[in-house]
């Protein structure tokens, strides 16, 4: 049986219709690629709750579930788990990103995205992405 992971992520977008990235630190599982912010969703935990908590964990920013958008979702078998990755549009937050674990951190225009390796989950969400933008 294939344990299914839950991942909450979001599409911040600035003024200028950019998109932040944030670059996997080195240690952690797929280092050095880039993908949207966000992360594991807790027992007993919303979606947009995990989201809240991470982006002030990770990346030092502050959101409401107002400001958080259903916007499409991720399905990918990786060898050893099933992801499920709801992603979220922010475009509303308080303070200005910084990786709090030492992860840079990337604007990118809508048609720059496939410039960004990134994990194999994430890759589907871009088209979708660049439509909406």
């Amino acid at each position: 049986m294939t344990k299914v992971v839950l991942v909450a992520a979001v599409a911040l977008v600035d003024r200028d219709g950019r998109v932040l990235l944030t670059q996997r630190p080195e240690g952690k599982p797929m280092a050095g690629l880039w993908e949207f912010p966000g992360g594991k969703v807790e027992p007993g935990e919303t979606p947009e709750a995990a989201l809240i908590r991470e982006l002030r964990e990770e990346i030092a920013i502050d959101t409401e579930e107002s400001c958080l958008a259903p916007l499409t979702f991720a399905s990918h078998g990786y060898a050893d788990f099933h992801l499920l990755m709801p992603l979220f549009a922010c475009r509303k937050w308080e303070g200005v990103p910084v990786g709090q674990e030492g992860q840079r951190l990337s604007w990118a225009r809508a048609a720059e995205l496939r410039d960004y390796p990134m994990p194999p989950a994430d890759v589907p969400l871009i088209p979708i992405l660049r439509d909406w933008l």
